[in-house]
């Protein structure tokens, strides 16, 4: 099969950026399918001036063009400056790379990922020219600028006019889609509730699966000390904070916290003043294995609708069992006192959760066993296989409906 995968980031030695786990997810997931025999070509959004095509791991990769006042996922902007921004996002009415990829390399089916910077146009130019669209959901772009639903320390229970405003174009091109795919079922009904994919054929769900080293290590701490871990970026939404604060208020002998990724100077002296006696140590952006050996749990303290973290894939992986809140697709692999926990996002929710783990090791060791015994094992071959079948039925379809 020969399959067109787009994707606003894609990292490559060119151009390594990755800001969360969307592209990881599709530059694993491009790399799998060669492997299997398919052909595979990837367009993502230029994060440069006159970028050129560049082969990576035996795939091109090429840059489209920009067409807006900034690149995407650069230095933060003024609100008027990124409301221009989103503007002529929303209008983008041509993917004129997309269009010469399609005519030379022929593809079967377009896969397209977060879309930002490459627009919905890549969906309206692929129909035009006959070949059929699988998009995968990855954030809320659709529905929201942000793409987050996340606003003033909350998510969005609603979609807000000027979001409705700004996204008034994109949503109307889903009737260009032949399939949609959500990363958690969560993130499905949300736009599925809103109206969005009503005269889309296929709506699925296939969830992320591990795709680092995460190690094999169990931890024993001989002094009874409880390592809790955070990994990932330190957002407001992601719940670092609650977290924090949830932690100051535990005697600091009981625990340990270990926080992964990026953290700037101002964000450890905020930190450290919510939480001052509490035992925290900095990893900074470290390999996955290098964490998950250091913790005994995982904690993922999120505020907004997160689609569904690789955080909880790689913990599981890892055999470390979770901590997490009820939001989008942490609460669908989370089994409560089987896999991990849930716990309201609140600092006093999060902290009776904290002290309740630390006073049931017995229970951290039975689940990180079970986990490791593979228990509801979903791995990355599950995940290829099930893209595999979905761009063979989309193909199909579309086969029977033109004769």
């Amino acid at each position: 099969m020969r399959v067109l995968i787009t994707s606003s980031i894609y990292p490559t030695p060119q151009a390594p950026k990755v800001v969360g786990g969307a592209e990881i997810f599709v530059r694993r997931l491009a790399e799998s399918l060669l492997d299997k025999g398919d052909s595979v070509e990837v367009i993502r959004a230029a994060s440069a001036p006159n970028q050129e095509m560049e082969t990576c791991n035996g795939i091109d990769v090429y840059s489209a063009p920009v067409k807006n006042v900034y690149f995407p996922f650069t230095k933060p902007r003024s609100a008027p400056i990124r409301a221009i921004w989103h503007a002529v996002e929303d209008w983008q009415q041509t993917a004129q790379l997309v269009a010469a990829r399609i005519q030379a390399f022929k593809p079967d089916i377009l896969h397209s990922n977060n879309l930002s910077g490459l627009t919905t146009a890549v969906w309206k130019t692929s129909s035009e020219l006959d070949v059929p669209v699988l998009h995968t959901l990855h954030d809320y772009y659709l529905t929201c600028p942000r793409c987050s639903r996340f606003s003033n320390g909350s998510a969005c229970a609603n979609t807000c006019v000027s979001c409705k405003i700004l996204t008034v174009n994109r949503r109307g091109t889903t009737k260009h889609l032949d399939a949609v795919v959500g990363v958690s079922q969560r993130i499905l009904d949300i736009h599925t509730q809103l109206g969005l994919f009503s005269d889309t054929p296929l709506r699925t769900v296939i969830r992320n699966a591990s795709t680092a080293d995460v190690g094999d290590k169990i931890t024993v701490r001989p002094d009874g000390t409880v390592t809790f871990g955070f990994i990932g970026r330190l957002m407001q939404e992601k719940g670092i904070y609650n977290l924090v604060q949830a932690v100051a208020a535990i005697p600091p002998h009981l625990m340990r916290l270990v926080i992964a990724g990026h953290a700037t100077e101002s964000q450890r002296a905020h930190i450290k003043l919510l939480a001052p006696n509490a035992r925290i140590d900095f990893l900074g952006f470290v390999a996955p294995r290098e964490f998950y050996e250091q913790v005994d749990v995982v904690v993922v303290p999120s505020v907004w609708e997160d689609p569904s973290p690789l955080v909880v894939a790689d913990a599981q992986a890892a055999g470390k069992p979770l901590l997490g809140t009820r939001f989008g697709g942490i609460q669908e692999v989370i089994e409560q006192d089987v896999t991990g926990w849930l716990t309201a996002p609140d600092a006093g929710s999060l902290t009776k959760s904290l002290l309740q783990i630390i006073e049931s090791p017995q229970q951290i060791a039975e689940i990180s066993r079970r986990l490791k015994a593979g228990i509801n094992e979903w791995t990355f071959i599950d995940v290829v296989a099930r893209y595999r079948d979905a761009f063979e039925h989309v193909r199909q379809s579309r086969g029977v409906a033109r004769s």
